[in-house]
């Protein structure tokens, strides 16, 4: 299965020039934990960065900085960790885990934003695949048995 399948299309991104107040408004009013941080130029929207809820936190909330006055780019994760949305699921967990990241935005053949992956994704992807490859077995009892009637 690919990035492509997997991931989830409706993204929640803000720009560059959006502060880290605002940020967290739309985190809050989207039911999200990150945002994909773009650039718009051209009318393409290219992933620069990724701004977490944790970032918020960790970066303005626990300093006691003044979130209206603080900038996305000034906290955001960057560059972005990207996927091409042609990428098998092994290839996105080694990129995870090499990078440390538990999202990556995914991107087409030309870098534009198509969706985000997440590591519950991946997860219910493995779950599914388990599942199925536990069921393997006992089909081919059932055609056995029925060949042999």
């Amino acid at each position: 299965m690919n990035a492509g399948k997997i991931c989830t299309r409706d993204v929640i991104v803000c720009g560059t020039a959006t502060s880290a107040l605002d940020a967290a408004r739309l985190m809050r009013a989207n039911h999200v934990g990150d945002l994909v941080v773009i650039d718009n130029a051209n009318g393409k929207r290219r992933p620069v960065g990724m701004v977490t809820d944790r970032d918020i936190v960790v970066s303005v909330v626990a300093k006691e900085v003044d979130a209206a006055g603080l900038l996305v780019t000034d906290i955001m994760s960057s560059p972005a960790i990207t996927a091409f949305e042609w990428e098998d699921g092994w290839r996105l967990l080694r990129r995870m885990r090499l990078h440390g990241v538990r999202r990556m935005p995914v991107v087409d053949d030309a870098d534009e934003l198509i969706g985000i992956v997440t590591l519950d994704d991946l997860l219910r992807f493995s779950a599914e695949f388990l599942s199925e490859l536990g069921h393997v077995g006992g089909r081919q009892r059932f055609f056995e048995e029925k060949a042999r009637a």
